[in-house]
């Protein structure tokens, strides 16, 4: 496998590629992060996002031989409307099998991985905030250290998962960590947003992050869109050139 070259100064002007408080986020070791023998808990609004956001943590983790929870709220059904490609009912089946080929990908120990599937639907779970609490607090135990979206994401979705994973671990007294998502693509003139003095950083090595990438060409779904009724790829080149960063930020 190839090295992963420098990225691309040709990007557009973004968070991830153009705020100076990026290299100025002090690094974590795992065993700060997820101590020995903890439980990690990945919270993922739709199917995708604990790929793309923490695909990176989660090799470390399984590599570690920390043992993993994954918690998918939502079967993505809903990110093409319109679409007679990618109707809600084939979506609903084909994403999350899309999900499972990508943690393959990962090489996550998919005989051992506890993962649960919410089935809400995506793009209304603010809505369902309330009741996102005790169904994703009845998954945690007190030992567990628990990820999810940015309470500030700008996603609606992103932002309704993390407020209820918070709710949900600090129910249970697990300790609860932020990931950005959608946050690092806002404008670099943004980059004020971002809670800097909160940031560490979780570095990656080279076959890590090749791997990261190489997972979220899984989701086969999201690297079209569709011109002809004005969708976009989800996963756009410009987020999987994000991608290629050596490693994760984590909101502690």
């Amino acid at each position: 496998m190839k090295a992963i070259p420098a990225i691309d100064s040709s990007w557009p002007s973004q968070i991830w590629n153009s705020a100076r408080q990026l290299a100025e986020v002090p690094a974590i070791n795992l065993a700060n992060l997820v101590p020995p023998g903890s439980r990690a808990v990945i919270v993922a609004p739709h199917p995708g996002d604990e790929v793309v956001a923490s695909g990176g943590l989660l090799q470390v983790l399984a590599h570690h031989g920390h043992p993993l929870q994954l918690i998918s709220i939502s079967d993505g059904s809903a990110s093409h409307p319109g679409s007679e490609r990618w109707p809600k009912r084939r979506l609903s089946v084909f994403r999350p099998q899309e999900s499972a080929e990508a943690l393959r990908r990962l090489g996550l120990p998919l005989h051992s991985l506890k993962w649960i599937r919410g089935g809400f639907a995506d793009n209304a779970l603010s809505g369902r905030e309330q009741q996102l609490v005790p169904f994703i607090s009845r998954y945690l135990r007190d030992s567990d250290v628990v990820f999810s979206t940015w309470r500030a994401d700008g996603n609606l979705d992103h932002e309704a998962v993390g407020r209820a994973t918070a709710k949900a671990a600090a129910l249970v007294g697990a300790r609860f960590y932020e990931i950005p998502l959608w946050a690092w693509h806002w404008s670099s003139r943004e980059e004020h947003q971002i809670p800097w003095q909160r940031a560490r950083k979780l570095r990656l090595d080279t076959w890590t992050v090749a791997r990261k990438r190489h997972a979220a060409h899984a989701y086969a779904s999201q690297l079209q869109g569709e011109p002809e009724i004005g969708l976009e790829p989800s996963l756009s080149p410009v987020l999987l050139e994000r991608l290629r960063l050596p490693y994760e930020i984590i909101l502690m």
